[in-house]
């Protein structure tokens, strides 16, 4: 049985989509909030294993949610579900590590496919939408071209290296086995012409410094 937890600002569409989940047997709803501030507390006390979160939220967005909810609960899926056929929120999805973007338009069957797949852990973002944001990503003006050269989940464990997080913890925080992280860690000293991880963390720490000049 895999738990769904709704973040909606409109209570008809909260019901609708309850009423969807709640009709198949291997599927259930945990909870339900209407802003940013209430989903938090309420989605780290009912650890669903799917997050279905709008975009537009009276206090904030879903994609923000995401990032948080993806950095303290690694092992919620995020599935973006949005009136809007956005680039940049799909994007800003993606970055996020949101694992599956769909609009409202989406049938109630397709709907329910992508909750069951984003809970056996199956990304569902369309591989053009990530290769749009990586391409974005690296027409950055003033990026190191080193940095281009990192896929998205190198890019989220050096930034994790650079706040002092161990690979233990680096996996807690992005849902990976340890053995995950030491092979990305692996990957990236190699991409930056680095050694070790401390160069890695000099490296992006002066990179931010440079980007916020």
């Amino acid at each position: 049985m895999s738990s769904v937890f709704l973040v909606d600002d409109h209570e008809i569409v909260r019901q609708g989509i309850a009423g969807v989940i709640e009709a198949q047997p291997d599927l259930t709803v945990a909870g339900e909030a209407a802003t940013v501030r209430d989903a938090l507390p309420r989605i780290a006390a009912t650890q669903p294993d799917v997050a279905v979160l709008d975009v537009r939220l009276p206090d904030g967005n879903g994609i923000d949610l995401c990032r948080q909810i993806r950095q303290d609960l690694p092992h919620v899926q995020c599935l973006i579900l949005t009136a809007y056929d956005d680039d940049d929120a799909m994007f800003a999805a993606v970055v996020a590590g949101a694992a599956g973007y769909l609009l409202k338009s989406v049938r109630a069957a397709e709907l329910v496919e992508a909750i069951r797949g984003v809970a056996a852990g199956r990304r569902l973002l369309h591989p053009s939408a990530e290769r749009n944001a990586m391409q974005r990503m690296r027409d950055a003006p003033g990026e190191d071209p080193r940095f281009g050269s990192l896929a998205l989940r190198e890019r989220q464990i050096l930034a994790l290296i650079a706040d002092g997080l161990t690979n233990r913890q680096i996996g807690e925080r992005l849902g990976l086995a340890e053995k995950t992280v030491k092979n990305y860690v692996s990957g990236l000293l190699s991409k930056l012409g680095l050694d070790h991880r401390t160069q890695a963390a000099v490296f992006e720490i002066e990179r931010g410094r440079r980007r916020d000049a």
